[in-house]
């Protein structure tokens, strides 16, 4: 890009205006000075403002940066889904290295890098003001927060309307101010201020291009890579998911052809702002063998952060879902609107605790409990232990209790008497006592009860619970009629357990399910 005119001849578009398409012109990086050795710091806000005077970086400018990025949580050095790291969020993936770049401008070394926020968010504001050097930005002009913004884009990892949608948010930040407290209690301040930032090439031309599939969404495409072309099965379940990263990281993640990941629709933490990135018709590459017949729905957000979890993203995820379900026919419930985790096949933990399914859903319009309409029939059975929240720990409390195990209110909460009650059940089942309540705890638990013969043509509340427990072992839906595909479950089961295999359910099959085998 070429050097900007003065700033008192630049002309400004609005943080609200619309978005452009055209990429950012950016290659390659001019090496600054190595900065004198990190020093250890404990405090975040004594840490923005050394970098912010190393690198002459806006201080406010780079705490809204971090804070889109991560909330200013940079989780003990764990990787997003971009890996990512700190509270700057240093990407180190085969189409974004800032966390090299950070290193190699900064000398600290990429360990410090991941783990240690101080060097990491000095690392942030050099790369920051390595894009400024790059786009030309003077020493007066780097005073002006305003023009920083292509800078910002560039931060972004990607390009173009991504980017854009990037850098908008981060002025939203600047614009609305940002009052928080981190990991460790410190409280972090950015002062609300007029903006009106210089978007150069961004301003030029229209890039809010409208979702195929939903109007009131943005439409930025996956790379073809990350997806397949047409579905192989009739679409029958939404899948709920969290980004382990921000917005547009994830926008630009699912555009990178090395990632082979993507969802339907991603969506934004602070406005429920939302993406489509895969046309519905589409299978996205998102919950391994779930893909053929669900929709992929991407939440901004850490799954132990539920700060992320907003009123606006809970309600605009909702109609999303309400409408996809109408469109769809898909039942509005557990059953078929499900978290990332209960997909079969699956070991991932989202959307985890915080989601708060039963809000959720009554957002959807669908069962106000979180649940499926009995409580307890879902796509699968995900492990619930201590701190699990949510419709399925209710689901564990009913269960037990109707047992004889007292497990305490079915108040959808892992507590010490619902575990005490997980491990009085174990012991008397032969299961380990550990007081979790994983699969072969899931199934028999749902086995549980009389144990009638059981075969094809049969239908009826001990039909549904026996298809329960089949969920829990090996998958199988959950509608009440013992047809072909249960009786297909029933003999999978039956070979891989060692008994008769004759699709039939007898006393030696409930044994066996209740047992947990």
């Amino acid at each position: 890009m070429p050097r900007r005119a003065a700033a008192h001849t630049r002309i400004r578009a609005s943080v609200l205006a619309a978005l452009t398409a055209t990429a950012l012109a950016a290659t390659g990086t001019p090496v600054l000075a190595a900065p004198p050795p990190v020093a250890t710091r404990h405090s975040m806000n004594q840490a923005f403002a050394e970098a912010a005077r190393e690198f002459d970086v806006p201080r406010d400018l780079l705490a809204a940066v971090g804070y889109g990025e991560t909330h200013l949580d940079g989780h003990t050095g764990r990787p997003s889904q971009a890996n990512g790291y700190g509270v700057m969020h240093l990407v180190s993936n085969p189409g974004n290295h800032t966390l090299e770049k950070a290193a190699a401008l900064t000398g600290a070394p990429l360990s410090e890098l991941r783990r240690d926020t101080a060097a990491n968010i000095l690392g942030g504001a050099a790369v920051l003001r390595a894009y400024a050097d790059r786009i030309g930005l003077d020493g007066d002009e780097r005073d002006d927060i305003d023009a920083w913004y292509p800078a910002v884009a560039r931060y972004s990892g990607t390009t173009g309307r991504a980017a854009a949608l990037y850098a908008d948010a981060v002025y939203t930040f600047l614009a609305n101010g940002i009052v928080t407290t981190v990991p460790g209690g410190e409280r972090i301040s950015v002062t609300a201020r007029p903006v009106a930032p210089d978007k150069g090439s961004f301003s030029d031309a229209e890039v809010r291009a409208q979702s195929p599939d939903y109007p009131s969404a943005l439409w930025v495409p996956a790379d073809p890579n990350n997806f397949t072309k047409g579905r192989s099965a009739p679409i029958d379940k939404v899948i709920i998911h969290v980004t382990q990263g921000s917005y547009s990281g994830s926008i630009s993640w699912f555009q990178d052809p090395t990632s082979e990941v993507s969802a339907h629709y991603v969506i934004r933490s602070s406005d429920g702002q939302i993406t489509q990135m895969v046309r519905n018709s589409d299978t996205a590459y998102h919950a391994r063998g779930s893909n053929a017949s669900a929709l992929g729905i991407e939440h901004e957000g850490f799954i132990d952060d539920p700060s992320w979890f907003t009123d606006a993203m809970y309600r605009s995820s909702a109609a999303l879902t309400r409408a996809l379900c109408d469109r769809y026919g898909i039942p509005k419930d557990r059953a078929h609107i499900i978290g990332h985790s209960e997909a079969p096949g699956n070991d991932h933990t989202d959307p985890g605790p915080y989601w708060d399914w039963a809000r959720y859903m009554s957002y959807v319009g669908g069962d106000k409990s979180g649940g499926s309409s009995d409580g307890l029939s879902f796509a699968s059975y995900a492990t619930q232990q201590s701190g699990s929240t949510g419709a399925q720990v209710t689901a564990v409390q009913k269960l037990l209790t109707a047992q004889g195990f007292d497990a305490g209110a079915a108040d959808g909460k892992f507590g010490p008497a619902t575990r005490a009650a997980v491990k009085r059940f174990q012991t008397a089942r032969g299961l380990a006592a550990d007081g979790i309540v994983g699969a072969r705890t899931w199934t028999a638990l749902l086995s549980a009860g009389a144990v009638p013969t059981l075969k094809q043509g049969g239908s009826g509340a001990d039909v549904k619970r026996l298809q329960r427990s089949l969920t829990a072992a090996l998958g199988v839906t959950v509608d009440g009629s013992f047809g072909p595909a249960t009786v297909t479950a029933v003999r999978s089961y039956q070979s891989s357990r060692g008994l008769t295999v004759d699709g039939i359910v007898g006393s030696g099959t409930w044994a066996a399910l209740q047992a947990g085998r």
